[in-house]
């Protein structure tokens, strides 16, 4: 199935941050077939001084969303985020891995996920109005 993601960094060596995160998902999420070009872009939703550099990745994979968005909230962990953006409040990071769409699924539900109650929704609900999602996903769509 083809899962498309999105990925930011503003904290540390970005660029280097999104090519392991990168790596990573090849590694654990499955075969990754394109990689959008990065892209710098200013915070969207709060205010900080550091710029984002934001990818979006295709990738085919034989796992279900939740078991993605697990695998993909281990990265970020690894990669050094500390926190995650709750009730729309939001954070520099050194990593940030959105799930965009995954296949033809749509869903909306809630599972406990890393010992928290999670809300998975796809497609992305918000992705249509980040310019810093939809510019970088439009160059690996297929």
């Amino acid at each position: 199935m083809t899962l498309y993601l999105s990925l930011g960094s503003n904290m540390g060596d970005r660029r280097a941050l999104l090519d392991e995160a990168v790596r990573m998902i090849g590694e654990r999420v499955g075969e990754v077939g394109a990689v959008s070009g990065y892209w710098e872009t200013e915070p969207w939703g709060f205010v900080s001084e550091y710029p984002f550099l934001n990818a979006a990745v295709r990738v085919e994979t034989s796992l279900s969303p939740w078991e993605v968005l697990s695998i993909t909230q281990g990265i970020e962990r690894e990669l050094g985020r500390t926190q995650k953006s709750v009730g729309g409040v939001y954070h520099d990071r050194t990593i940030d891995i959105d799930l965009l769409m995954m296949g033809d699924i749509e869903m909306d539900e809630e599972a406990i996920v890393g010992g928290r109650i999670q809300r998975l929704t796809l497609p992305h609900p918000l992705m249509r109005e980040r310019e810093f999602v939809m510019v970088p996903l439009r160059e690996v769509l297929v």
